[in-house]
């Protein structure tokens, strides 16, 4: 039994330190006391500690007597939190999903004799640790990951629910989208390339960029095909984009009355209602991973992973916290048995091109019914 710190009690913060009682004294923080008391009155096994991130040398302290920490704060926070971590020379899984390049402290971490397993959550995460594992076994040449968290009652106008903040959601909305093609990294707007593509279960859905390949593009270069595209009900992009392109998400503040306001910060006001997730909202996580590539042989293989997760009633668990949490805390239980004993930041596809952390994660999320199912062909 080792002694965990999680770092953020939002919705897959809290399901992560939940999971992680089971095999380990927990510790949960956040600058919210309210977030905290709803933590605990969860789960009585857990101790709770309210943190300001930001305030380093405290964060130091705090964190200085536990064997492993897991940081889920917000991505703006995640990337200074994650070095002051490193710093403090303490092993850590993260799942911030910060626009930075966390492989920009590597050197940092192998200063400091530390493991950092970053973006272990669902996308980024599982895919990753699939496009690993795959790597090592064919000549890959394509990879794509569609995904999504929907909600199962849609609400117009825009059939969405967040299980994160609208700040991040508009993140993704507005910052570029990369991805590769024919080697070439290519850079466009996100909410484009919109498709429609139908998914078992659920119907047609709409398909547009986002910038989701992040540590592929640099880890695994000799793919000539890679993209990252994300899942909403038809018609949710349309709505975006009349926000988007009326100046709704700028971040130069403008004056109202006696007041400064910037654009963004009144829209997230009026969206975090409007996306709120609650906690007995049903929702579902739909993935679909597709690898292409030559064995040995120079076969030709397509490799299809799918996903369809939904709201667990009986943990009152929504998906996304599902599937996202449940990974991490994977990682960090593989990492705490001794399976994955390098020194960096790693993420997922350089753990998962070892079949033992491959294994150990797919078989982790089975016994939480967290389940993919495989094509191969």
């Amino acid at each position: 039994m080792s002694n965990i710190i999680v770092l953020g009690a939002g919705m897959v913060g809290s399901t992560i330190a939940i999971d992680m009682t089971k095999n380990h004294t927990v510790t949960i923080t956040d600058y919210s006391e309210k977030a905290l008391q709803k933590a605990i009155k969860k789960c009585e096994k857990l101790t709770a500690i309210q943190l300001d991130v930001t305030h380093k040398k405290e964060l130091q302290k705090i964190i200085k007597p536990f064997d492993l920490v897991i940081c889920a704060v917000p991505g703006f926070l995640g990337f200074e939190t994650l070095k002051s971590i490193i710093e403090a020379k303490k092993n850590v899984v993260d799942i911030s999903f910060f626009p930075e390049n966390a492989l920009e402290l590597d050197a940092l971490a192998k200063q400091k004799n530390v493991t950092a397993i970053v973006d272990c959550g669902v996308a980024p995460g599982v895919g990753n640790f699939i496009l690993g594992y795959y790597n090592e076994l064919l000549n890959l040449t394509h990879f794509e990951c569609l995904v999504g968290g929907l909600p199962k009652l849609k609400k117009w106008p825009f059939n969405y629910k967040a299980p994160f903040s609208p700040v991040d959601v508009i993140e993704e909305y507005t910052r570029p989208a990369r991805y590769v093609e024919n080697g070439n990294v290519v850079v466009k707007e996100a909410l484009t390339d919109v498709e429609l593509i139908e998914f078992k279960n659920v119907g047609t859905l709409e398909a547009f960029n986002s910038d989701g390949l992040r540590s592929i593009i640099y880890t695994m270069p000799h793919i000539q095909n890679m993209k990252e595209k994300t899942l909403r009900y038809p018609g949710h992009v349309t709505y975006v984009k009349v926000l988007k392109e009326s100046g709704f998400f700028n971040t130069e503040k403008i004056a109202i009355g006696n007041s400064l306001v910037s654009p963004l910060e009144f829209t997230s006001k009026i969206l975090f209602d409007e996306w709120k997730l609650n906690d007995t909202d049903e929702e579902i996580t739909v993935m679909r991973i597709t690898l292409k590539g030559e064995n040995t042989e120079g076969e030709h293989k397509t490799i299809v992973y799918h996903l369809h997760d939904e709201y667990c009633k009986k943990t009152q668990t929504s998906s996304m916290a599902r599937t996202t949490g449940y990974t991490a805390t994977a990682a960090a239980n593989m990492f705490l048995d001794g399976l994955f004993k390098e020194r960096g930041v790693f993420p997922p596809e350089l753990v998962g091109k070892y079949p033992l952390c491959f294994n150990y994660i797919f078989d982790y999320l089975k016994d939480r019914n967290v389940l993919y199912l495989k094509e191969e062909f």
